[in-house]
């Protein structure tokens, strides 16, 4: 092969791969983790939500890691003017042993919002839920741990969708009377795989069945089912090698669900390197929002309502739980990031077209740091439902 011709073949291979590695070194970001808590979220403009219902979302898990009273807590979190608060029907915590059907902790709950008058998503699982670790499937219900790389299919784990279908329409069944509940969320980030954690997935026959159930014990609300929004085209390629041959979550909540949930984290931590951190920062650039517009508009296509099911607002770091530094805010989300993320999925309500609702993300953690001497968050978020 002519030398000129090698060299050209070379070049072109060297543009692609320039090409690839440009918007991968432009969304991520080497930071050290702590910053000074500043004021700049007092300044920043807020956008008008319109119709949109704003909400958050209630981990009573989450609330025990923290070391707070989740009693206190959710009273806390109810005197700020929020439209709606989803809650989670843990299968775990609900069904502990066989036989065992305990509702106390989500009766509290949900007694509570409706004395203060919000309105209420309640999320019936049952595999995954939304909280760490995500899966809340009781040792009983399982015949044999989930296969690692493998598809949960309706036919290859039939006892455990019948008990996951068995466990929804009690739920439904006993909370479908209650006016406050707007909404049904099944499934959380339903066929995606649990993070780096697990590679099992929720077939989509599997979700299609326990769909089924879940309306024909409540027919008369609409089913909320979310996805996680990638920000940057590593996360992006990830999801899409993973969840390639059937497609991730958002594309099957745009399929089977009435309402499609996103979850949307502009920025977070990739891995610890030393004293710094390397962060995937890519949601607002060009090309991500590009794709993202995209897929806002599949959606209304569709006749699918949107909405904002997480939407960053408490820190994303290399740990499971979020850092409470004592002086500083974490650089993944300070407050005025969880006003900016507002402002940003803001821009995807249309006056013919509204967000159905935006859920803030980390509303303990946002208790947990006024408890320790920091209210910026909490200050943050009010200011949003105070001017918007």
């Amino acid at each position: 092969m002519p030398k000129l011709h090698l060299s050209r073949i070379g070049a072109a291979i060297a543009t692609a791969a320039g090409l690839v590695a440009m918007p991968l070194l432009l969304e991520a970001r080497l930071a050290r983790p702590e910053r000074q808590v500043d004021d700049f979220w007092k300044r920043l403009p807020i956008r008008p939500r319109g119709h949109t219902l704003l909400g958050f979302s209630f981990r009573p898990r989450q609330i025990e890691a923290f070391g707070l009273d989740a009693r206190a807590t959710l009273e806390a979190l109810l005197i700020h003017d929020f439209d709606v608060v989803r809650l989670p029907a843990y299968w775990n915590q609900i069904e502990p042993s066989v036989g065992k059907f305990d509702t106390k902790e989500l009766d509290w709950q949900l007694e509570a919002i409706e004395r203060a008058r919000k309105r209420v998503i309640i999320s019936v699982g049952a595999i995954k839920n939304f909280g760490y670790p995500e899966f809340f499937v009781p040792r009983h219900q399982l015949e044999r741990s989930l296969t690692e790389g493998s598809l949960v299919r309706s036919s290859t784990h039939a006892a455990l969708l019948v008990a996951a279908m068995r466990f929804i329409q009690r739920v439904v069944e006993r909370y479908r009377d209650r006016p406050s509940i707007v909404a049904w969320q099944l499934e959380h980030e339903a066929v995606d795989p649990l993070g780096v954690e697990h590679s099992w997935r929720l077939a989509v026959d599997f979700v299609q069945h326990e769909l089924a159930a879940l309306r024909e014990a409540d027919p008369s609300r609409p089913v909320m089912m979310n996805g996680f929004l990638p920000t940057s085209s590593v996360v992006r390629l990830s999801q899409w090698w993973r969840t390639r041959d059937q497609g991730d979550s958002l594309a099957v909540a745009t399929q089977l669900a009435d309402i499609v949930g996103i979850d949307f984290y502009p920025r977070h931590a990739l891995l610890a390197l030393g004293a710094r951190t390397l962060y995937l920062d890519g949601g607002r650039l060009p090309w991500q929002r590009a794709v993202t517009r995209a897929l806002v508009d599949d959606v209304r296509r569709r006749g699918k309502r949107l909405m904002v099911a997480e939407g960053q607002a408490e820190p994303w770091e290399a740990v499971t739980l979020p850092p409470n530094p004592e002086r500083g805010a974490m650089f993944s989300c300070r407050p005025g990031d969880a006003i900016r993320n507002y402002n940003t999925a803001m821009a995807w309500s249309g006056h013919d077209a509204p967000l159905y609702a935006y859920l803030f993300w980390g509303a303990d953690y946002w208790i947990l740091r006024d408890r320790s001497g920091d209210p910026s968050y909490l200050q943050a978020v009010a200011r949003v439902l105070a001017a918007a």
